[in-house]
């Protein structure tokens, strides 16, 4: 089993970290993609991604001292730990016991329009590039035709390594359509959140993107590898609707 993540803006290098921790598979690529981001001022940054003057300023230095890092260092550390968005406020990380961040670097993924992909102990340096942005290279003229076929055979060949057809959708649309049209033969569970606002129940963007962060934790904490035991999820209020979901899409409902 493989569960999905997007990353997130929000990034928090103010914290002790022990040593362990692995090296992210596309650094050459992301070498690459920063090669054309440093030819970048900050005003072009501002308009590539709609910055504003100061986040541009930001991460055009960023770019400027990003290095291919594999070890440890104070501006390169776990990636699972270092983003603080609201995925990653219902994950909280950094609670994780030694024993479930062994489980969490098997089964999770995080999607990166740098990285491609990252497991949970991948050490990255801080970077801004959400996998929609429109920045043309050479091998196309976004991130999606950069990447193309590389992340979903990472995720592939992790699944056939764990001998498992089983892939949980817990990212954005923006983030999982980097994977592509995954194979007919695979299971892609992707779970939805709905709260009750107004009289019905409906996807609630903070709420969600948290709710999915929740649910990666209960699946690391309870060491779920059947996509049949997630109708147990009942985190922070959620429970499984029978009647509002399918095969493919479990329903979660929480009514405040």
């Amino acid at each position: 089993m493989i569960i999905v993540l997007s990353p997130a803006k929000t990034l928090d290098y103010e914290f002790e970290t022990n040593s362990k921790h692995s090296v992210p598979a596309f650094l050459s690529q992301s070498t690459e993609l920063i090669g054309q981001l440093k030819q970048k001022e900050p005003k072009d940054i501002a308009s590539l991604m709609g910055l504003s003057d100061k986040l541009a300023a930001l991460n055009y230095d960023r770019y400027q001292s990003w290095a291919a890092s594999k070890n440890i260092s104070s501006d390169s550390k776990q990636s699972m730990l270092v983003f603080k968005g609201d995925v990653y406020q219902g994950l909280q990380a950094e609670n994780l016991s030694e024993v479930d961040m062994k489980f969490a670097q098997k089964h999770i993924r995080i999607l990166s329009g740098l990285y491609g992909i990252l497991k949970p102990l991948d050490v990255m340096e801080p970077y801004r590039l959400e996998m929609g942005t429109k920045l043309e290279t050479p091998k196309g003229k976004n991130l999606y035709e950069f990447w193309g076929n590389k992340i979903q055979q990472n995720v592939l060949d992790d699944l056939k390594e764990q001998k498992s057809g089983l892939l949980i959708n817990l990212a954005s649309k923006e983030y999982f359509t980097a994977l592509g049209k995954m194979p007919k033969e695979l299971n892609v569970i992707s779970p939805c959140f709905k709260d009750y606002k107004n009289g019905n129940y409906k996807i609630i963007s903070f709420y969600a993107k948290k709710a999915r962060g929740l649910m990666a934790r209960w699946i690391i904490k309870n060491k779920v590898t059947d996509h049949e035991d997630l109708v147990n999820f009942n985190s922070d209020g959620y429970k499984y609707s029978k009647s509002e979901s399918t095969s493919t899409v479990p329903v979660f409902l929480r009514k405040a």
